[in-house]
């Protein structure tokens, strides 16, 4: 555990199992050893307000279908520095909270929890139904200082409310993808549109 300028930080050295085959980040087939990158950092949930990092030095395989890849691994998204359990717990409370609320709690990067509330609308998209949306509701929410916003869309139907899409800037064409994503007979199915972002002359939705 490190005792940091700002926090109390709990570092955890992560090892495989000694003679074990990784597995091929592409096909996820159990593959032999290349080489070892050098360690990095993944964070973690954090346990009472101290921060977590997972500690690990990938290895590369040699698969026979795919060639020299990074081993897959379980707990990481690619290249980012979160863990999967961390972007899931952190896009479950941007539902409860702003995301700069989010980022300032945990203590984490604004772009972490815009990144996880994205993973976690990406996955709803693959696994969604999207029939017997009537109503819809259109925010804004502004990521950074300089007049950068987002447009975000959510289901506000009775009983059954959730966000549906998020796009990047607030202007008209922000809203027309969102509406080619959802499709012309389920636009043509709306009802109703609530919004509290009044449009103003030259594409802005604000």
């Amino acid at each position: 555990m490190l005792d940091t300028a700002d926090q109390l930080t709990l570092e955890v050295d992560i090892h495989e199992r000694q003679n074990s085959w990784a597995q091929c980040s592409i096909c996820e087939q159990p593959a032999p050893s290349y080489d070892r990158q050098q360690q990095r950092r993944f964070e973690f949930i954090p346990v009472w307000g101290i921060k977590v990092f997972l500690l690990y030095a990938p290895r590369r395989v040699n698969c026979q279908c795919c060639g020299v890849k990074v081993e897959h691994m379980p707990w990481a998204l690619g290249k980012r520095q979160i863990t999967r359990n961390y972007a899931w717990y952190l896009a479950e409370w941007s539902k409860r909270m702003s995301w700069q609320e989010v980022a300032e709690a945990f203590r984490t990067t604004w772009h972490h929890v815009f990144y996880s509330v994205e993973m976690a609308v990406t996955w709803g998209r693959e696994h969604q139904d999207l029939s017997g949306i009537k109503s819809i509701g259109i925010d804004e929410k502004q990521w950074q200082k300089g007049h950068k916003y987002l447009t975000v869309v959510y289901q506000i139907d009775q009983g059954k409310k959730r966000l549906l899409w998020v796009g990047q800037h607030r202007k008209t064409k922000t809203l027309l993808y969102f509406f080619r994503w959802l499709g012309k007979k389920r636009s043509a199915e709306l009802q109703n549109v609530c919004s509290d972002m009044p449009a103003r002359p030259g594409g802005s939705l604000t």
